[in-house]
């Protein structure tokens, strides 16, 4: 059954663990900004990548129907264990062999719809605007948050967000919706201190620069110091890069 919005509550309440799984890696190996190629692991690589997840603590999986067969994928990954994962994706991309973006209210409801089908689920925790360069346009001069915001009146959604790239694409989020992601970049801070103001949970992406960072610890600790950062999303296939994030993170 999915939720009705009066059990809508907080995120700050929920366990939402520090460290979130990123999943483009699930289903997209095309453009994508990664230091090295790489294949697409079987189901059955990411079936043990997810047990080992989870019993490291992580309970939270992002994904998007931008990360081509990524929501497809988790689907049957998740089959009979939905509740012990709090699932993230996003509307308003689209990936076939390049991006595009759509906002319309229309193509917000039929892409929230082919999530529910794909990920084999009546109900997603959280909902993101996967927004592109033009983020306060596309927030604030079309129907997406509106149209969001009645699929979780229904009980479809639990959170709505946006995954924004400008500051005032951050702000209007942050005004306007549940929760805001962020990229871990230090011109992005403004909206870490904006959103603990407003008691609005923030997650951040990109905080190890897509596998490009060298100090990965003290990332994480920068990143995890700031009371509005509900869960950095790390985006990995590697069970033991898994391990060292979860590591850094809950030793802090």
């Amino acid at each position: 059954m999915a939720f009705e919005p009066e059990h809508l509550r907080s995120i700050y309440n929920l366990d939402v663990s520090p460290i979130g799984l990123g999943t483009v890696k699930f289903g997209r190996n095309t453009d994508v900004k990664y230091p090295r190629p790489f294949d697409l692991p079987s189901m059955n690589e990411l079936q043990n990548l997810l047990a080992s997840a989870s019993s490291l603590g992580i309970n939270l999986i992002d994904t998007a129907p931008a990360y081509s067969e990524s929501e497809q994928r988790l689907g049957q990954l998740l089959s009979g264990q939905r509740q012990k994962w709090y699932v993230s994706t996003k509307v308003g991309e689209s990936y076939d062999g390049r991006s595009s973006f759509d906002f319309t209210a229309k193509h917000t409801r039929s892409s929230v719809e082919n999530s529910l089908r794909r990920l084999r689920t009546d109900y997603l925790d959280i909902v993101l605007v996967h927004c592109d360069n033009e983020d306060f346009k596309a927030l604030k001069s079309t129907d997406v948050i509106a149209e969001l915001r009645s699929m979780q009146n229904q009980g479809f959604i639990r959170y709505i967000g946006a995954s924004t790239k400008t500051l005032p694409g951050g702000y209007f989020a942050i005004e306007n919706t549940d929760l805001i992601m962020v990229a871990g970049e230090s011109d992005q801070i403004p909206l870490l201190e904006k959103a603990e103001l407003k008691n609005k949970p923030a997650l951040v992406k990109k905080a190890l620069q897509s596998g490009h960072s060298m100090n990965i610890r003290g990332t994480l600790e920068t990143v995890l110091a700031y009371p509005s950062v509900a869960s950095v999303i790390i985006g990995s296939i590697n069970q033991n890069h898994v391990k060292e994030n979860v590591t850094y993170a809950t030793s802090l």
